[in-house]
C-alpha cells in the first residue's frame, strides 16, 4: 500500500459518555472505531473529560461509581491531553473548540453535543441502535 492518508494516524477526541459504551453495549470501542475508520487511530482524552469521570467515581451512586472506575480503567488506553480551561468553557465547549482546531472526530452519543459538532462540520462517532457505530460526516 502507498503511503496514503490510510497509513496516518487519526485523532479521535472521547466525551466521557463514549467510555460507557463498553460496559453497557459490550462494545470493544478501540478496535470498533478502528475498524470503522478503516485506520490507526490515537484517541485522545482531554483533561476535562477526565475530571468529569473521575467526578462521577468519586460521587455519585454506587453504580455509577462502579461504572465511572470502569470508564476511567478504559480511558487509560488514551492519549492524555491538558487542556487549560477557562472556568466558563464546560467540557463540550472544550471538545469542541479542540476538535474544530485539531479538525478530527469525536466519539460521542451526547445528542446536543452532536448537534453542535455538526454545526460546524466536525465528524461525529457514535452508537447506533444499541447494537455499532457509526460516522456522521466526512474524514
Amino acid at each position: 500500500m502507498s503511503a496514503s492518508h490510510k497509513s496516518q494516524t487519526l485523532k479521535v477526541i472521547m466525551d466521557s459518555n463514549a467510555f460507557f459504551i463498553p460496559l453497557e453495549f459490550k462494545i470493544d470501542l478501540f478496535s470498533e472505531v478502528e475498524h470503522l475508520l478503516n485506520r490507526h487511530v490515537d484517541f485522545v482524552l482531554l483533561s476535562p473529560v477526565k475530571r468529569e469521570l473521575e467526578m462521577l467515581a468519586s460521587k455519585d451512586s454506587p453504580k455509577i461509581r462502579r461504572q465511572a472506575v470502569f470508564a476511567l480503567g478504559i480511558a487509560e488506553k488514551c492519549a492524555f491531553v491538558p487542556v487549560e480551561q477557562d472556568e466558563k468553557l464546560t467540557t463540550d465547549d472544550a471538545i469542541v473548540k479542540i476538535a474544530s482546531a485539531w479538525n478530527c472526530p469525536v466519539l460521542t452519543n451526547d445528542r446536543q453535543l452532536r448537534m453542535r459538532l455538526r454545526d460546524i462540520s466536525v465528524p461525529v462517532i457514535y452508537l447506533r441502535q444499541k447494537s455499532r457505530l457509526v460516522i456522521d460526516g466526512l474524514i
